[in-house]
């Protein structure tokens, strides 16, 4: 039990490391077009991979401390309070949700059933990206409204703006997710207790 509880704790700071150095490596290619933040980034796959490989709580406080990375050590793009604690400590805690099809993707023979990998794989990373979606554009909403548009402006404009950058993200994650799951077989998935 103990070897398990010190492996969980290894492959959290793995993993979240890497997810950081991801989204910085989005940084220095070039792939941060839009100015008030957000880009198209692969920082989501080692989070879907600890949901997909631990559950719930390796997901979730994969992404936490992603979060606290990113509010600490920066990029962080901040211009009010409750944007800054949504975009960065809950918009990516929510992308540990992929483990939800935990136990799902646990139970496959991954050999013989590569399209319900693929099916739960999908399902797994759009819950968590869609509630990202979702609290980057609360917290656009709250940024925008306070650049002094309308309500109904910022709520618009920040649903759009969001979008660009979260679906080729959703896409892109999932599509790796996949790719590596599919060729490491059980061995990855399986844990050693």
């Amino acid at each position: 039990m103990k070897r398990s509880k010190t492996l969980f704790i290894v492959e959290v700071g793995m993993m979240t490391g890497l997810a950081y150095l991801l989204d910085l490596l989005a940084s220095f290619l070039s792939l941060r077009l839009w100015p008030q933040g957000g880009s198209i980034s692969i920082a989501m796959v080692p989070i879907f991979i600890m949901s997909f490989r631990w559950g719930l709580k390796g997901g979730l406080f994969t992404g936490f401390l992603l979060g606290l990375l990113q509010i600490t050590l920066g990029p962080a793009y901040v211009v009010h309070p409750v944007q800054a604690f949504l975009d960065y400590f809950v918009a990516f805690t929510v992308v540990g949700l992929a483990g939800v099809v935990h136990q799902s993707i646990q139970k496959l023979d991954i050999i013989t059933q590569k399209k319900r990998l693929l099916s739960f794989v999908f399902l797994g990373a759009f819950i968590a990206s869609l509630a990202r979606y979702i609290t980057h554009t609360i917290a656009g909403f709250v940024f925008f409204a306070e650049a002094g548009s309308t309500k109904a402006q910022a709520l618009l404009f920040s649903a759009i703006y969001n979008g660009t950058y979260m679906l080729p993200a959703f896409i892109i994650s999932a599509l790796i997710c996949y790719f590596i799951l599919n060729t490491t077989k059980q061995r990855f998935l399986t844990k050693p207790y």
